[in-house]
């Protein structure tokens, strides 16, 4: 295999909205044959934003070597001292609010993060939670990243990040961010006409890599996302008896289902992202199906799993208009950037089951006691309504099975519950050291389509039991 070398050049913006961004080219050979050209696109969330050199932590990675769920919710860490105002504790600014949600009522058992502040950018609708917890000898450190719709935004989804000392209780900002310790918005959608997520944006996966792929002073944050474009896609789905969404937003009256496809963007410092730019000609990792595959309307939701060196693989999932439901698929790849799909490896459920018209939203880790794969997903019943799966694998690949016909977290019982409409979009993180126990962080839609990210946790390490988090116990 030819060895595969990048550069990725430090640029600092100058605070103008005349410069809201800038390309650099990077030279790659690429072990796949064909590879164009990449190119890094800088963006710059907000124009008055500057981009600073930085980097990040050193985590407990070879170097060249790409790392995912094995090992990223918890490397080892040497902090970087010109970091340690990321510290939640320590953050100053005027911008940073924490949660507001109490988990202790009832009505908001499970809550760890509502609606923002009036103003926000995240004040009208929020999801799509991708959490990292990341341990060193001084601290504890989790990062969420999640989806967010200001009321000025038109319904375009943009990407935030929220940090917290214990995965609880979040720190968020109110506006973009402007330095490597600011929390808030970090990325919006594209501006290029052609590109395909000028629509709407949402966080499919981080993951924390090492590579020479893409080479900088340590290891970068990559962010899989869905991008959304204007295109609107037409899916003839009367009979089912709910409207297919796409951005699956359960509140929306639009009714439209729009193109979406997978993006990858990097970062040093997990506020200012760079775009990568795939062989899609707009921009995206690879496009859709062809006509009758079962892929072929629409890519969302991608999520990657290091599973080994020369091996990444990708969860994602469309909707199967041969058959009528949501289904996952999967895409393997060398270096993370060119992809080879291989297939559908889950649809519909049993009749009568949570999950009979399919599974959407998947999200793979790999137990790292048994060495099983895990992925928890978001069902849909035969009424539209949603709530959460498990399946497991043995090789992570299309060996899939259901641990049961039930759903392992449910829709609240309380009618006015915050999470009582619709659960979804799951995230699971395994916990290490004394705890033994899985968190499970979701996305929940309440009366008038209110929504929150909730968090529910396992029955010591039994995966399939989970119950909403009703506080610490003293």
């Amino acid at each position: 295999m030819e060895a595969v070398s990048a550069t990725m050049k430090a640029i600092n913006f100058p605070a103008t909205a005349t410069v809201p961004r800038a390309t650099v080219s990077i030279t790659v050979a690429s072990p796949w044959s064909q590879t164009k050209l990449n190119m890094l696109t800088f963006y710059a969330p907000n124009p008055n934003t500057r981009f600073s050199s930085i980097c990040l932590p050193r985590c407990s990675t070879k170097p060249n070597t790409d790392t995912n769920n094995e090992t990223d919710q918890n490397p080892t860490f040497e902090p970087n001292p010109s970091l340690t105002t990321e510290n939640p504790s320590s953050a100053v600014s005027d911008e940073v609010i924490p949660s507001s949600s109490n988990p202790l009522s009832s009505l908001s058992r499970g809550l760890v993060l509502d609606l923002g502040p009036v103003g926000s950018w995240d004040c009208t609708d929020i999801g799509s939670p991708v959490v990292k917890r990341f341990l060193s000898d001084e601290e504890e450190r989790w990062y969420m990243w999640y989806h967010g719709v200001s009321t000025d935004s038109q319904g375009s989804d943009s990407i935030g990040l929220a940090v917290s000392s214990n995965g609880v209780h979040w720190e968020r900002g109110k506006g973009a961010v402007k330095s490597s310790a600011d929390v808030g918005l970090v990325m919006s959608c594209g501006n290029d006409w052609w590109a395909f997520d000028t629509q709407s944006i949402r966080p499919g996966e981080v993951v924390i890599m090492s590579s020479a792929k893409v080479r900088a002073s340590s290891a970068v944050y990559w962010l899989y996302y869905t991008g959304y474009s204007n295109e609107k896609v037409d899916i003839s789905a009367d009979s089912l008896g709910f409207k297919v969404l796409n951005p699956e937003n359960q509140s929306s009256q639009t009714g439209e289902v729009l193109r979406s496809l997978p993006g990858l963007a990097i970062s040093q410092d997990g506020r200012h992202w760079a775009r990568i730019e795939g062989e899609h000609h707009s921009g995206a990792l690879f496009d859709v199906g062809s006509e009758g595959d079962w892929d072929s309307l629409f890519i969302s939701s991608p999520q990657v799993v290091f599973h080994g060196n020369g091996d990444l693989r990708m969860y994602y999932h469309s909707f199967d208009v041969g058959n009528g439901v949501f289904s996952i698929g999967m895409a393997r790849s060398r270096d993370g950037m060119k992809w080879i799909k291989l297939g559908k490896i889950m649809g519909g459920g049993p009749k009568g089951c949570f999950d009979e018209l399919g599974a959407m939203n998947p999200y793979v880790v790999k137990n790292k006691k048994d060495g099983n794969y895990v992925m928890a997903y978001e069902g849909v019943g035969a009424d539209g309504r949603r709530s959460i799966g498990l399946a497991m694998s043995a090789e992570g690949l299309k060996d899939w099975r259901r641990v049961e016909d039930e759903a392992v977290l449910k829709l609240a019982t309380m009618e006015d519950g915050w999470d009582s409409k619709g659960i979804g979009s799951p995230c699971l993180v395994e916990m290490d050291g004394d705890v033994d126990e899985w968190r499970l962080y979701y996305r929940g839609i309440g009366n008038s389509g209110r929504c929150g990210i909730g968090m529910a946790v396992s029955d010591g390490s039994d995966i399939t039991r989970f119950r909403r988090w009703k506080g610490f116990q003293v």
